[in-house]
């Protein structure tokens, strides 16, 4: 019997952290003022996970959470989302991350952490499930989880596990200035394994914040360019996306949505990708077909803006490709 279900799918593998989202029911208004929060679970690498996998793909995500009410709430929404859920640990001692984030009236956000330490920080080397990110043909992560010891040892093995077995490497940096000791150290970690990707996207703002630079054109993108990518994508929000590669460079626009909330958008673009891209990176050298499938990344990731809180708002493929044909 020929079965074509996800099993047979090649495997995206998440690394890093997911935790709840405290979001307040008003928008535009400080946390002080809010008068109630709705939980929103969240986390960088979780969203991608849940992203790809209701695209049709095939998703795991790989982390650590605590040993309590959120933390196995986390687990259970990842597998009602369809998400291989076996490289995910729990922790006793410690308890599932925590953001209180301010949706200001544009839709953009600000966030106050609760991690000291978090379950996702104590993630430790001996902890991987190596099997699971030696099946990965794809491997996405973020840079949260380089801050602090034990988890900057578990994501640097499990990067070296991934690419020894022959996985692309997918990074998105993912910023969180607060989370951080000093704007310098962020800064110097997150560029302390760049030269290892295939595959970088980073918000325009990131660009700034790497760079030093205020410009956003291609000189200032691709001063971060490296010999071994494959791809690199600076998304523009509202204005689309430019991507580079080793033989081309050009930009794809942005679809117009009402924005409510722009969390968990670069998530669904990167899943949206990631999903395109798992079975055939001969796109990647192919730039009409490239084009093709970052207009359709950016239009799950408009998709996503429409409604509150991230994993709610990821697209199907449906409404998706309902958005490319109508073609805002």
């Amino acid at each position: 019997m020929a079965s074509n279900g996800v099993n047979d799918k090649s495997l995206i593998v998440s690394f890093g952290e997911m935790l709840i989202d405290f979001v307040p029911t008003v928008s535009g208004v400080s946390l002080a003022e809010a008068p109630g929060f709705v939980k929103a679970p969240g986390g960088a690498p979780a969203n991608v996970a849940i992203a790809v996998s209701r695209l049709g793909g095939k998703a795991a995500f790989v982390g650590k959470l605590g040993d309590d009410e959120f933390g196995n709430m986390l687990a259970g929404i990842l597998k009602e989302n369809g998400v291989i859920a076996t490289g995910i640990n729990f922790d006793t001692g410690a308890r599932t991350a925590l953001a209180f984030v301010t949706l200001r009236a544009d839709g953009e956000r600000e966030f106050m952490f609760y991690r000291n330490p978090s379950a996702d920080m104590l993630l430790r080397p001996e902890e991987l499930n190596l099997e699971l990110i030696r099946s990965a043909k794809v491997f996405h992560y973020g840079s949260i989880s380089l801050i602090v010891e034990p988890c900057r040892s578990a994501h640097l093995q499990a990067m070296r596990v991934a690419k020894d077995a022959g996985a692309l490497l997918s990074y998105d940096p993912n910023l969180r200035l607060p989370l951080w000791p000093s704007a310098e150290e962020a800064r110097e970690q997150i560029l302390s394994i760049w030269d290892e990707a295939d595959v970088v996207k980073v918000s325009d703002n990131e660009l700034e914040f790497l760079t030093g630079s205020d410009k956003i054109d291609d000189e200032t993108a691709m001063s971060l360019w490296r010999p071994n990518f494959k791809l690199l994508l600076v998304t523009l929000g509202e204005k689309g996306c430019n991507y580079y590669t080793k033989n081309f460079h050009g930009s794809v626009e942005a679809f117009h949505v009402d924005t409510v909330d722009t969390t968990g958008a670069g998530d669904s673009f990167v899943g949206a990708l990631l999903c395109k891209i798992v079975d055939d990176q001969s796109v990647l050298e192919d730039e009409p077909r490239l084009r093709e499938i970052l207009r359709f990344a950016n239009a799950c990731g408009a998709i996503t803006t429409t409604k509150k809180g991230a994993i709610p708002a990821l697209p199907t493929p449906a409404d998706a490709l309902k958005l490319v044909k109508e073609g805002k």
